[in-house]
């Protein structure tokens, strides 16, 4: 495929690319193992998000308590230097399936990138009760309007709920994914380090 040199933006995933996953860290904090549950392991998200407010009211776990542990929660090893790297060189925009309520923490420390999200809702008691996704297949979605305008497009995952916008993107890579999400697209890239990441984006680049 034939590339004009059009300005570069880079779409990433935030949980198990740049932050740890939030819903794995507050099961090991509330020993809860049906909350390790992940894209990476169910491909249905609504169907997951069910299974998670399901047994956040069984457990009697509110919105605060999930924040009061995304708020000790850090980056991953070399993602704030990769992403001073990226802020310096290129545009670069985080699509996630996280909630704006969750994420403020972790903006802060990568340096408060752009973020595009969702929303979640507790009842009168603090229990989350509701989400609402700011777009059905946001993340593709953002991809193709990047497109229109007529940016070349990279993009970064990790799981299920990725390989629509890595499809879609004009390089798309898989980080650090499952197996399972390797065997199931064997046509996406992978790289397990920020060091191939660079790598990666500077030969698009220099197309």
């Amino acid at each position: 495929m034939a590339f004009v040199k059009r300005p570069i933006i880079i779409a990433m995933d935030l949980e198990g690319v740049l932050v740890p996953e939030v819903w794995i860290t507050f099961a090991e904090k509330t020993g809860i193992e049906g909350l390790r549950l992940t894209t990476r392991d169910i491909s249905d998200y609504s169907a997951l998000m069910a299974h998670r407010i399901k047994l956040l009211r069984e457990n009697h776990l509110t919105l605060r308590d999930i924040q009061d542990v995304i708020a000790t929660m850090d980056p991953l090893p070399g993602a704030v230097e990769y992403m001073e790297w990226l802020r310096e060189r290129f545009q670069g925009v985080i699509l996630s399936d996280t909630f704006y309520q969750f994420a403020s923490p972790l903006m802060k420390k990568l340096g408060f990138p752009t973020l595009f999200c969702n929303d979640i809702h507790a009842d009168e008691t603090g229990m989350v009760d509701s989400y609402q996704m700011r777009q059905l297949d946001g993340k593709r979605h953002a991809v193709l309007a990047f497109k229109q305008l007529n940016f070349n497009v990279i993009a970064m995952g990790d799981s299920y709920n990725d390989t629509a916008m890595l499809l879609e993107a004009h390089l798309g890579m898989l980080f650090r994914p499952s197996p399972k999400v390797v065997q199931e697209f064997p046509e996406l890239p992978v790289v397990n380090e920020y060091a191939e990441v660079k790598e990666r984006i500077l030969e698009f680049a220099s197309r």
